[in-house]
């Protein structure tokens, strides 16, 4: 296999001391909810309120965190305080044991359309663009009706997306959909594949990130000065963004930009992102404060991509063609421009 291997230890040498102690005071935060965890699973009633006094604590350091570092945006730390009650409820149904496939795809659809308001929807004061559309209605004449828009085109047409295979392909073909129905142009991201996983057998402290070549489809010149996109519903430790990132660059490819849009990261991950990737912002609809010693976030969501995916069996792990057609027609008929762009780049490798 030719593959490149980016090892936890690297990734480390990108933390600041300050990053180092504040990664500390959230575990010992997140050790004591830990502890209370199983009074709060017996029924006692004191520990509900230990539990979210520990938790409003753990939140509080980590809006002042990314407050000192602007290329973090947090959806409930910048948005207005009517708005946050909605990502608290789409988080926490992904968040449920309960909350299965189809309605956890649902909940993933509805992150990223926050997600994409938070990275795009700001802009202020810019020109509009106005759409014509044609209606159903013929009588007495063909109806159709005019539609104001903010005009990002500039922001986003310049966009690629960037797929770390495999819990990332759905989110992805989400995250272009919106860029394309928001673009006055109707443009649809070009895509770049990339399978990107982690070594199973190692820990966190010691985790390797390794990008498998062989099975990875990009053009490299379409990447060249372009706004990169990586949708990804879980950041967990960084690992794999960067590794991506730095072996494009060492092959010469300079983006213009790279956004990394999570649903939920790691504040570890998050960290080692942009202090290892100078020109790159973090979106998140949510921030947790720890990884357990596998690199899992907690208290995080699980598998993301079984989650969206459903799980293989261990002797028949699916392709991405496999993958695509698992998604069904609906999803083939909602998202067909980016089945085209991806078919595309995978058949013209």
């Amino acid at each position: 296999m030719d593959k490149i291997i980016l090892k936890a230890t690297e990734l480390d040498g990108y933390l600041t001391q300050e990053d180092k102690n504040s990664l500390k005071e959230l575990d010992i935060l997140f050790n004591k909810a830990l502890g209370i965890f199983p009074k709060f699973q017996a029924g006692e009633k004191t520990a509900e309120n230990e539990v979210i006094k520990i938790y409003n604590e753990m939140g509080e350091m980590l809006q002042e965190i990314c407050r000192k570092n602007k290329r973090l945006h947090v959806y409930s730390f910048v948005t207005p305080q009517q708005d946050h009650a909605e990502a608290s409820r789409v988080i926490a149904k992904l968040r449920d044991i309960n909350t299965e496939n189809k309605e956890f795809v649902y909940y993933i659809q509805r992150a990223y359309e926050m997600l994409f308001k938070l990275a795009w929807g700001g802009a202020q004061g810019v020109q509009k663009n106005y759409l014509i559309v044609k209606t159903p209605v013929t009588y007495p004449a063909q109806n159709y009706a005019v539609h104001k828009i903010t005009n990002i085109d500039n922001k986003i047409e310049n966009t690629v997306m960037c797929v770390m295979l495999r819990g990332a392909l759905l989110p992805s073909m989400i995250m272009s959909k919106e860029i394309e129905e928001y673009s006055s142009h109707g443009y649809v991201t070009p895509f770049a594949l990339f399978k990107i996983f982690r070594n199973d057998n190692k820990k966190e402290d010691d985790m390797e990130y390794i990008l498998d070549l062989d099975n990875s489809f990009f053009n490299l010149e379409s990447l060249h000065d372009k706004d990169l996109v990586f949708a990804d519903p879980m950041n967990a430790t960084g690992g794999s963004i960067v590794t991506v990132v730095q072996y494009l660059k060492k092959l010469g490819i300079k983006p213009r930009s790279v956004i990394f849009l999570n649903v939920i990261s790691a504040l570890k991950g998050a960290l080692r992102t942009i202090r290892a990737l100078d020109n790159c912002d973090v979106y998140t609809l949510w921030m947790d404060g720890v990884l357990n010693k596998d690199a899992y976030i907690m208290p995080g969501l699980g598998d993301a991509g079984d989650r969206v995916n459903g799980k293989d069996n261990e002797t028949n792990r699916r392709n991405i063609i496999q993958l695509l057609a698992d998604y069904g027609s609906n999803m083939a008929g909602l998202y067909r421009s980016q089945l085209r762009e991806i078919e595309n780049t995978i058949l013209l490798k």
